[in-house]
């Protein structure tokens, strides 16, 4: 008999089965158990497979649905975690997704649901007409960019069911993109009621930060290259054959299931084989700092997590530098696997191909593989988070001196016309003005760059405490919203915790709440529940007012 335990997204557990947890940061092999005793993908996919039949009523699933697997984690001990998205009769469920745990034995131990509430409709015809859905989802891209003069807007309505909000119900949801005044990409999902025609919910759907090769802000970097005849490509064979391409001003992506045009970015070449001058003058020079931050990231995730590129398949992305017209952005896409850099508009910002953005920018493709954190409210507020973490913790990884690790986002790429020193502070993050220090009940409302800031200083408190201190010389000052003193635990446990969480404990709708739940089951697996860790990870959770 299994029960379901509330913790969004809910956990659903077998009674009178113990959380399992280890005290090494990777689990040891049972005792007497070797690493070729240690269970397949293939096998834990066909043990996730028996563990959906014995338990699909407990999992709410039903012959009008479907399931398709996203990720799978096989821990050292031989623990088995499947991510699922679910289909209702054919629809993509909004907050369907569930990760189902399994024994080494393939037994099963329990699941986190991104929502508990069992998905049934009377029907699937929308009462809503999908080019009224479309016109409702344009006028929101204009009326969330006022004054502008948009051009090539379009909008692609899909039939969804969104569980996400509420009971389960039919709903449009609609990917709206179009070009500014100046050529750059504006873009924003709409969630409508495809029966009353009725707003949902919204969100930005740009995610943004905001040989050897001379870079703008690294100094001269590695480089691995591709010989063509007399000449090298910008392509690294060595990490999934990942490049860099020159976008030459063009603003011609696909945004999400949105093409606006689609013209390739030219591949950078190269004569010798030492690429760029240091200076904007030179074209190449931002390409090599794109090409080393997608380096740098893919180095980080496969030396700390041994993850074999950004979606776990060994296949690399790509990047396209010179983007648009005095963009001051970076985003990722996950249509194209790709990301994509702005030159800023040398006011404000530089060209935004700093390595803690690159660090950042292809994170969201790490979360899009996993957890899949809904892009708006609190959950999204933590999906922009993890690319603060994981960005920043790629910065001390790749230990350039040029471009030192610290807790600032983009420092290196803000002018003297920003006003301020970075993007954000992990520190206090109300020192930008605009990010929460602490959580409250409105935080959902913030734009999610700004919700972003209780998880940063989440994270900065795990990692390194409380108070007034100097770190790789940065003066930082970190206090606690509830008057507490926190003690930090490092770097390589913030990002242990927080990445095992999120690719095993974490759904698309998790908030705070479901944040502080997810990084104590990670803590508990990685270190005991009993450890100084899992202990740390509630103080900090507790010091910005969650929990």
């Amino acid at each position: 008999m299994s029960r379901i335990r509330h913790v969004r997204g809910s956990r659903l557990a077998m009674a009178g089965t113990a959380a399992t947890t280890a005290t090494l940061l990777v689990a040891a092999l049972a005792p007497g158990a070797t690493a070729a005793d240690r269970p397949t993908r293939a096998a834990a996919l066909d043990h996730a497979a028996a563990a959906l039949r014995e338990h699909a009523d407990t999992l709410d699933l039903t012959g009008a649905q479907d399931t398709a697997v996203r990720d799978i984690v096989v821990d050292e001990d031989g623990t088995q975690h499947v991510r699922y998205d679910r289909t209702y009769r054919g629809l993509p469920v909004l907050g369907g997704d569930f990760v189902v745990h399994l024994a080494p034995d393939g037994a099963f131990r329990d699941a986190d649901r991104a929502t508990g509430t069992p998905v049934s409709l009377p029907g699937v015809t929308p009462g809503l007409p999908a080019p009224e859905a479309a016109d409702l989802a344009a006028s929101a891209l204009r009326a969330a960019n006022p004054g502008e003069l948009l051009k090539r807007l379009t909008a692609k309505p899909e039939l969804v069911v969104d569980a996400l909000h509420g009971a389960p119900r039919l709903a449009w949801r609609t990917d709206a993109a179009a070009l500014d005044s100046l050529g750059n990409p504006v873009a924003r999902t709409v969630l409508t009621d495809a029966g009353t025609g009725a707003r949902i919910d919204a969100w930005d759907t740009v995610e943004s930060a905001s040989g050897d090769g001379a870079s703008l802000y690294g100094g001269t970097v590695p480089l691995e290259t591709t010989r063509s005849g007399s000449s090298y490509r910008l392509e690294d064979a060595t990490r999934g054959g990942t490049y860099t391409g020159d976008a030459a001003g063009r603003t011609d992506l696909c945004i999400l299931t949105v093409c606006l045009v689609r013209e390739p970015a030219t591949l950078f070449t190269d004569a010798d084989n030492h690429w760029g001058t240091g200076t904007a003058d030179d074209r190449a020079s931002a390409a090599v700092d794109a090409q080393y931050g997608t380096d740098a990231t893919w180095d980080y995730y496969r030396d700390v997590h041994g993850r074999d590129g950004i979606a776990g398949d060994g296949k690399g992305s790509y990047n396209r530098v010179h983007y648009g017209t005095r963009y001051n952005n970076a985003f990722w896409d996950d249509t194209c696997f790709c990301m994509t850099y702005g030159d800023g508009d040398g006011t404000t910002m530089g060209p935004l191909v700093s390595l803690d953005v690159a660090g950042h920018e292809m994170s969201h493709g790490v979360t899009s593989k996993t957890a899949a954190l809904t892009y708006s409210g609190e959950s999204g507020g933590l999906n922009e988070a993890t690319s603060d973490i994981f960005g920043t913790l790629v910065e001390w990884h790749a230990d350039n001196s040029a471009d030192p690790g610290d807790y600032l986002i983009g420092e290196k790429v803000v002018r003297g016309g920003f006003g301020r020193e970075a993007l954000r502070y992990m520190d206090r993050p109300s020192r930008d003005g605009s990010s929460a220090d602490c959580w409250d009940t409105a935080l959902g409302d913030l734009d999610v760059h700004y919700s972003s800031g209780v998880a940063n200083h989440f994270a900065y408190l795990l990692a390194e405490g409380s108070g007034a201190r100097t770190v790789g010389g940065v003066a930082y000052s970190s206090p606690t919203c509830d008057g507490s003193t926190v003690a930090g635990i490092g770097r390589d446990k913030l990002g242990a915790i927080w990445y095992r969480a999120l690719t095993v404990h974490m759904t698309s709708s998790t908030d705070y709440a479901g944040a502080r739940t997810a990084t104590l089951e990670a803590a508990g697996d990685l270190y005991g529940t009993d450890s100084a860790e899992y202990a740390a990870v509630g103080a900090a959770w507790s010091a910005v007012n969650v929990g």
